[in-house]
């Protein structure tokens, strides 16, 4: 393998006979490393909500709503709108989502964020696109929401509905957001 002539800032990255290297792999990320995500609430408007029965590999099962991590150079609303489409198919655009909350809990051991972000009422058809992670979609009322819930979910829809608030384990915080035009 050679390296490449030499670029206006140095050398380029090495090259063989198909072109340049493959870029080196990421590092492993620590076990300790903070976690940020959004949960999404999706009310339908007659008093239900999207939850799901979470199957991830490892954990107990639990109900969920839809939500995952943020993606580099993602808003929590934009985090929001793109897992709820990857998760349910269920498309609603980014602008039209608001953040109620962010969570801090300590329950993994690390530090994991989880912004609350309210999507705007939808009763489009959810389907399971993730069948590894989740073992189907139901609109249920939220004054029978099943249980378990997972952490993070139990935290967000109390953001939305106080009524819904979970105990709270140690070193949980929620910080309501706060609007501003400015």
């Amino acid at each position: 393998m050679s390296t490449a002539p030499s670029g206006p800032t140095g050398p380029t990255a090495p090259t063989g006979p198909a072109g340049p290297a493959a870029p080196a792999p990421a590092a492993p990320v620590p076990p300790t490393a903070p976690l940020l995500g959004a949960g999404v609430i999706v009310p339908t408007g007659d008093g239900r909500v999207l939850i799901g029965r979470r199957t991830t590999a490892g954990e107990p099962p639990t109900w969920s709503l839809p939500g995952g991590k943020v993606d580099l150079g993602e808003s929590f609303e934009r985090t929001a709108a793109r897992e709820l489409a990857e998760e349910t198919g269920i498309v609603l655009p980014a602008e039209e989502m608001r953040v109620l909350a962010v969570h801090l809990d300590h329950e993994l051991g690390r530090p994991r964020l989880t912004a609350a972000v309210l999507a705007p009422p939808s009763l489009a058809e959810a389907v399971v696109t993730e069948p590894h992670a989740c073992g189907g979609w139901e609109r249920v009322p939220v004054d029978a929401l099943p249980e378990p819930m997972f952490y993070p979910s139990a935290l967000v829809l109390g953001s939305w509905l106080p009524r819904l608030s979970p105990r709270l384990l140690a070193g949980t915080h929620g910080y309501p957001v706060a609007r501003w035009n400015g």
